[in-house]
């Protein structure tokens, strides 16, 4: 099984994911990655940290990055 990376870049800071996590495809890395920006952005919240422009960078086992996910772009504001 392929394993994926989920890096976190923000305005000033690079947080890179030293372990990644197996997953049968990019597809069900990319939902999980949703899922994980969800729970994280409401973390910020509840204790008031700012939301500055966080994203997933999704890397596959080279290093390559193969989706770039800004966590706004979970929310549902309608």
């Amino acid at each position: 099984m392929p394993r994926f990376f989920f890096h976190i870049r923000d305005s000033d800071s690079f947080e890179i994911d030293p372990e990644g996590v197996e997953f049968d495809s990019v597809e069900d890395a990319i939902v999980d990655a949703k899922a994980a920006a969800r729970e994280m952005m409401a973390e910020m919240l509840r204790t008031g940290q700012p939301l500055d422009g966080q994203r997933f960078e999704i890397a596959d086992e080279r290093g390559r990055v193969i989706e770039i996910l800004p966590f706004r772009s979970v929310l549902n504001l309608q």
